[in-house]
């Protein structure tokens, strides 16, 4: 395992050490609000890290429309996943065009969209309008029009939050939610949106920060639960990038940086996502490299991940 290619496994926020991630070979930057104040002034931003970049950076955002949307400082957010969805298939394709070719425009290459979980409950306090609806055939239709456009903007699309956060009753960038459904109960509903995208082609999902008691690692968010990946590689099929939710969130503060990302890392997790360059994540990259330089194995399962990753870099970037 070359040192490059360790530091291709994770994505970052802007922040005080992102040259110094760049310069070591940073896999892709992750952009909020708080970066895009002016159009020209964000395809600047995008261009310098371009080139001070060792390899062909993921250049990613959540623009999924309404209050997920970092373009707010710009212009009016646009509708919610479920607003636009219900005014009709047209209005959504329309609207995601609009979104898909602005990010394109300014020289975003990942959109971590759709959203493909099922509200199914309606006390949940971090999905609700941002998913396309309370049922999986809703949740389906809207996800297909949304990936069908950006693949054709060339624009990567990442399914979220897997294997479902429609249920919950807790957000998981406060606390560690808890799933207590049968399996059964989740193929039926939470875990059909994303076979459906897998069999289309989804190239990237995210893993969520859940404890999902059907996969039976208790207090293991899924993000981080061996059995759980397992399940989406082997059960339903995936071939592609498999992304955390930012390791920064309350669901993994049970445990330390480095154990959460080591966690991580040993279930099969191909991609750690954190919201900030700084000097936490640095430390906790450095002393992730320095541990498992040495393991054979788990050297050998990041060799493995670099190798997903670059393959849909060459598909979509080069």
């Amino acid at each position: 395992m070359k040192e490059e290619d360790f530091y291709q496994i994770f994505i970052t926020g802007t922040g005080e050490y992102l040259d110094e991630l760049l310069s070591r070979g940073l896999g892709g930057v992750i952009f909020f609000s708080k970066d895009i104040n002016s159009a020209d002034g964000f395809k600047d931003i995008i261009s310098g890290i371009k080139k001070k970049s060792v390899y062909a950076p993921f250049l990613a955002i959540d623009q999924e429309g309404g209050r997920v949307e970092r373009t707010e400082n710009i212009r009016p957010r646009r509708l919610s996943a479920k607003d636009a969805y219900e005014r009709g298939a047209g209005y959504l394709r329309e609207q995601t065009e609009e979104m898909a070719g602005e990010l394109k425009s300014f020289g975003i290459n990942l959109n971590f969209a759709p959203v493909v979980d099922v509200n199914t409950n309606p006390d949940n306090p971090v999905i609700g309008n941002r998913a396309f609806g309370d049922n999986p055939l809703d949740v389906i239709k809207g996800a297909e029009i949304v990936m069908d456009v950006y693949k054709h903007k060339g624009i990567i699309t990442c399914a979220k939050h897997y294997p479902g956060h429609g249920d919950t009753i807790t957000d998981s960038h406060n606390d560690l939610p808890v799933i207590d459904l049968p399996l059964k109960d989740m193929e039926k509903t939470h875990l059909m949106p994303f076979k459906y995208v897998i069999k289309s082609g989804i190239p990237m999902i995210m893993a969520a920060h859940l404890d999902c008691k059907c996969f039976g690692e208790a207090g293991v968010p899924v993000s981080l639960s061996v059995k759980a990946i397992e399940y989406l590689r082997s059960k339903l099929g995936f071939k592609g990038v498999i992304i955390t939710d930012d390791m920064n969130m309350g669901g993994v503060a049970g445990f330390s940086p480095e154990g959460a990302a080591l966690a991580a890392i040993k279930a099969g997790v191909d991609i750690l996502l954190y919201r900030a360059s700084d000097k936490c994540t640095y430390d906790v990259i450095n002393n992730i490299y320095n541990s498992i330089k040495n393991n054979e194995a788990l050297c050998a399962s990041v060799d493995t991940s670099v190798r997903r990753i670059k393959s849909l870099k060459e598909r979509y970037l080069l």
